[in-house]
């Protein structure tokens, strides 16, 4: 297991040519189990926090250096604009309203496959078996609440990414809840996916989507 970075919640973070800011939260990959990301804000102006990814950050015993100028930090990725889990129960050194974590799911389909609980996130067995095929983790760039579409219309939103946690592979997308059939939620396997551009489109139907076996997961709160 990756043994965590570890990173002081408040710590003043400086880029190239100046102070931006300060670590506000981390982000988690939970089945790394390893920081991906640090959420650095600039003091007193809250809401405009940055998605600092790890290989830009040089924690030194002095603080944190970004390898980036304040310019570049301007432009990095907002993150309350990117849509995670909460920590629920922390992670490593950190409490909960400290971590944040990537929405990863693992189904509970035996064989040791499920990620399992992580930070009160799990999903409940499906009733029938799945058949997958496997996708790299990098060659997919799903974002949580893109639009998916099936082949005859929109059905909903991306509630997250179902993986196998023994080599962090795609497996399905699963769908949000609130989409046509209520709350109704279900796992999509990656082979019904045809392409990732403005949204998620799908080879099979709406109904098809609907005929799928339903998934339990655990809404976090807080």
């Amino acid at each position: 297991m990756t043994q965590p970075r570890q990173f002081t919640i408040g710590a003043e973070v400086s880029c190239t040519d100046g102070v931006c800011g300060e670590v506000r939260r981390v982000v988690v990959d939970p089945v790394a189990r390893a920081v991906t990301h640090l959420v650095v804000e600039p003091k007193h102006r809250s809401g405009l926090g940055r998605l600092v990814p790890l290989g830009l950050v040089d924690a030194a015993p002095g603080g944190i250096r970004l390898d980036c100028t304040l310019a570049e930090f301007g432009q990095l990725e907002a993150a309350e604009e990117t849509e995670f889990l909460p920590g629920a129960g922390g992670y490593g050194a950190y409490s909960p309203d400290q971590a944040l974590f990537w929405p990863y799911y693992g189904l509970g389909l035996g064989g040791g496959l499920g990620v399992g609980m992580v930070g009160g996130v799990g999903l409940g067995n499906v009733p029938l078996p799945v058949t997958y095929d496997k996708v790299p983790l990098d060659e997919v760039e799903v974002r949580r609440g893109e639009r998916v579409h099936a082949a005859d219309g929109e059905i909903g939103r991306v509630q997250g990414l179902v993986i196998d946690a023994s080599d962090r592979h795609v497996t399905h997308v699963l769908l949000q809840e609130g989409h046509l059939w209520g709350r109704k939620e279900v796992a999509i396997p990656i082979s019904a996916v045809t392409g990732i551009d403005d949204g998620i489109g799908l080879s099979i139907t709406k109904q098809q989507v609907q005929d799928l076996p339903p998934v339990d997961l655990d809404h976090p709160t807080g």
